[in-house]
């Protein structure tokens, strides 16, 4: 890994280096904080967690051929290089923001409230075409995550396409401290970590945290159809390119047709060019996705066509909208995460979808002091989009069953108090032929209804 010595290692980190003088000069092949994942030559990162203090594997990691380790404590006896941090975490995120200025490479940071990890995975598709590209892989967003995802880059990459999450203040700042993006992309401002961020005005400041450290050259890319983000007009010099459906944006499309679960065709225009495109995965949000990818594609210099490349080779990943078909059933795997936006376009997804469309439902989480009127909303939503069935798992969601119920008496509502209990009445609900839309917030974990559904 260029430039990471166990000497520059100490240093970034503000350690203390314990060990022979000889290795000082030795570059890591890897940094984890796996002790399953350790390979020879690469550097060992004990985290302390709420349930398990990492330190207790380091005999192990050496074992195994590891080069050194960071260690907040002291390691008596140890005939093998270690670092004495006070935070091996902050460690972390110091090491990995000296890495990726070591690497000179051009970095593109995605937030916001819905559609982090489909807009990254478009935007990813897209630069693919012309870049050796790196992207966050499953949910390494955060604090932690982050870093573990820098540290996955090698000289090869030639661009970056990082996603950041946060709920909480300050969150943004210190991961944009690492990230340095020379793009920053927000898809939109939603009601998520409510409980903490207040409202949408402190979504949108906490989000907007990112341009802090956004590079001087660089380009902010928002949805221009969100209402608070509209607003952000320039940053220290930077003028927004807005994307979205309104034909004012710089980049939008029109000509939208809907192919139900198979997608959604459409024409962009970027500017005074304008190419057709089949949008792979189904919904409107995912249009607004292809937009962003678009606009990012343009940045970095790609033609349309590789656009349209990268758009239309676009492939799902699990538990975010990802289609799966049994002899039997359609299921949509939607079960990663949810909040009151997401929720509400996937049931406008499901409701274009042939057979039977039943919706399972679960909890969503981090709404803060209004949970129960945003749970009504979406059952307000369920009850008026043209589905056939909404199944409401969970306590939070019996007010959506409830106001589902209360706008549409027709609809046939289901309510069960929690996972357990819906799995096991579950053979009875579903039908052969039917559409089954599974979202949740992650903690209710539906990515075991979706398996059930697959074994009916």
């Amino acid at each position: 890994m260029k430039n990471l010595t166990l000497e520059n290692i100490t240093s970034v980190c503000g350690g203390v280096y314990h060990g022979s003088a000889d290795a000082l000069a030795l570059e890591v092949t890897a940094i984890t904080t796996d002790s399953r994942k350790v390979e020879e030559g690469c550097l060992f990162v004990p985290i302390v967690g709420e349930r398990v203090d990492a330190h207790r594997f380091i005999p192990d990691v050496i074992a195994k051929g590891t080069l050194a380790v960071l260690s907040e404590k002291t390691l008596e006896n140890a005939d093998f290089p270690y670092i004495q941090v006070e935070s091996t975490l902050q460690a972390v995120k110091d090491i990995a923001e000296f890495y990726l200025e070591q690497l000179q490479i051009p970095v593109v940071g995605i937030t916001g409230s819905v559609g982090k990890t489909s807009t990254k995975e478009v935007i990813a598709s897209v630069l693919k075409e012309k870049y050796c590209t790196l992207k966050t892989q499953g949910n390494f967003n955060n604090e932690l995550g982050l870093p573990l995802t820098v540290f996955r880059l090698r000289e090869e990459h030639e661009i970056a396409v990082l996603e950041m999450g946060i709920n909480h203040f300050g969150e943004m700042s210190r991961l944009a401290k690492i990230a340095k993006p020379q793009t920053c992309v927000i898809t939109n401002i939603g009601t998520c970590h409510l409980e903490n961020l207040g409202d949408r005005d402190g979504v949108l400041k906490a989000k907007t945290e990112v341009f802090a450290y956004l590079k001087p050259d660089g380009n902010i890319i928002l949805n221009g159809d969100d209402d608070k983000l509209v607003t952000v007009q320039e940053y220290n010099g930077i003028r927004p390119v807005f994307f979205g459906l309104d034909t004012d944006r710089e980049v939008y499309a029109d000509n939208l047709v809907s192919h139900g679960l198979l997608g959604t065709s459409c024409r962009i225009h970027l500017g005074e060019d304008a190419f057709e495109v089949q949008v792979p995965v189904p919904g409107r949000h995912m249009v607004y996705n292809a937009l962003a990818a678009a606009a990012v594609g343009r940045v970095y210099g790609l033609t349309n066509e590789q656009i349209r490349a990268g758009i239309e080779s676009l492939e799902t990943i699990s538990g975010r909208f990802k289609i799966l078909e049994t002899d039997s059933l359609m299921i949509v795997d939607d079960c990663y995460n949810a909040n009151p936006m997401s929720m509400k376009a996937s049931l406008d997804v499901l409701k274009d979808a042939e057979g039977r469309r039943v919706a399972i439902l679960g909890d969503m989480g981090e709404l803060g002091k209004d949970e129960a009127a945003l749970h009504e909303e979406v059952g307000e939503h369920a009850g008026t989009c043209g589905i056939d069935v909404c199944i409401c798992v969970g306590a939070l969601c019996k007010h959506m069953a409830d106001k589902a119920k209360a706008v549409n008496p027709k609809l046939k509502v289901i309510y069960e108090p929690d996972r357990e209990s819906l799995l096991a009445h579950l053979g009875g609900y579903i039908q052969e032929g039917d559409t089954v839309l599974v979202k949740a917030s992650h903690f209710m974990k539906f990515e075991e209804v979706v398996k059930a559904l697959q074994e009916l």
